[in-house]
């Protein structure tokens, strides 16, 4: 795809035109996947050269040009082995001993980090609750850096992110935004002012649960050689065949996540008037705390709800077990439904109410995700 291309093309074009092999006779029409360790090289190895597997492969070049485009940034993304590894690359912009700011809800993985962080290397470390604007931004005051989520995972909270990286701008703080619920497909942060995004590829781009992978995209030259070095040093790298799989998820994406939006969206309004249910949390219920932010931020609402049984931890737990078509399993984003109670995990943070259960929703037919949800929480 050419540059103009790239302005005028919109999202759901892009996942399926980019990355493509060029418009040539007997050019393929996907890219190949390429299984080798290392590359032809003789003499002085020169800039652009591949030389060996850790450095790069062809079958990253594809995958990493469009999730860039789909961020609407020049450099390409870099693709890493998880998405942990992507969270784990962001932070290694962390000076040692400098100050983080982080949502007292986020991935678990990323708190997980963190906390690993704040004991062996001295980090000071700011949690505060991201969708309190004001608060957050006096905590940006000295910081290096404000990792950012919104939707947040797995509370739903949504920031306000145009003024938060506003102000982080005009502080100094570097600002890494995890937008793996969202998608850029519903947004785009580095157009909002974010320094560094970065996605557990996992989930949505994947999108089929059947991959592991994580990428980090940054305008900026500098941080951009820095991960890349990064990820050269420490090998953080995604096998071709991943790679591959994940461009492949990335090609129906915009058809998945609209179907599954739909279903949750519906799903949504369903349970909130449901007797076993005590509360819904999904911004695209109007009367959600973050739904009016959501709506001026974003371009759509999420496949993520979560609900709050009446009747506590232990009926959460039944209902689980009583599912037939949701599956009760971790991650979010595929084409199938999931479930889970989010503090069957211990290293949750306890504000996190022990009868939430998260929903992944997928593409099924609604009436049937419905239905099965309705007779679990009958019998649990």
């Amino acid at each position: 795809m050419t540059a103009s291309d790239k302005t005028s093309w919109a999202p759901d074009t892009i996942v399926v035109a980019a990355g493509r092999p060029p418009h040539e006779t007997d050019q393929p029409v996907n890219p190949p996947i390429v299984l080798s360790s290392t590359f032809y090289s003789l003499g002085e190895s020169g800039a652009g050269e591949k030389v060996y597997g850790r450095f790069t492969n062809p079958t990253w070049d594809p995958l990493e040009a469009t999730i860039a485009q789909l961020e609407d940034c020049e450099l390409p993304a870099l693709a890493y082995a998880s998405g942990m590894a992507a969270v784990a690359a962001g932070l290694s912009l962390l000076p040692v001993g400098g100050t983080l700011v982080i949502p007292r809800h986020a991935y678990n993985g990323s708190l997980a980090l963190v906390a690993e962080l704040e004991k062996t290397l001295g980090l000071t470390v700011r949690r505060v609750e991201l969708a309190d604007t004001e608060a957050t931004i006096a905590a940006f005051d000295g910081a290096d850096m404000a990792w950012l989520e919104s939707p947040t995972n797995p509370m739903l909270e949504v920031a306000d992110l145009p003024e938060l990286l506003k102000a982080a701008r005009a502080m100094g703080v570097l600002t890494v935004v995890d937008n793996t619920f969202s998608t850029p497909l519903l947004q785009r942060p580095l157009q909002l002012g974010a320094d560094v995004v970065v996605h557990s590829a996992t989930k949505y781009m994947g999108g089929h649960s059947d991959v592991v992978l994580g990428a980090v995209v940054t305008r900026n030259p500098e941080l951009h050689a820095r991960l890349h070095g990064m990820r050269t040093l420490h090998g953080a790298i995604p096998g071709p065949f991943e790679a591959w799989l994940t461009l492949r998820g990335i090609r129906t994406m915009a058809l998945r996540l609209e179907k599954a939006e739909a279903n949750a969206r519906e799903l949504a309004a369903r349970l909130s008037g449901h007797p076993a249910i005590s509360r819904v949390r999904y911004p695209g219920l109007p009367d959600d705390p973050g739904h009016a932010r959501a709506a001026a931020q974003m371009d759509g609402f999420g496949s993520i709800l979560c609900i709050e049984l009446e009747a506590g931890a232990a009926a959460a737990d039944a209902m689980l077990a009583k599912l037939r078509l949701w599956t009760p399993a971790t991650s979010l984003g595929g084409v199938e439904s999931l479930a889970e109670r989010r503090r069957r995990h211990a290293g949750e943070p306890e504000s996190v109410p022990e009868n939430l259960v998260r929903l992944s929703v997928g593409i099924e037919n609604v009436e049937d995700l419905y239905r099965d949800l309705d007779q679990a929480l009958a019998r649990s």
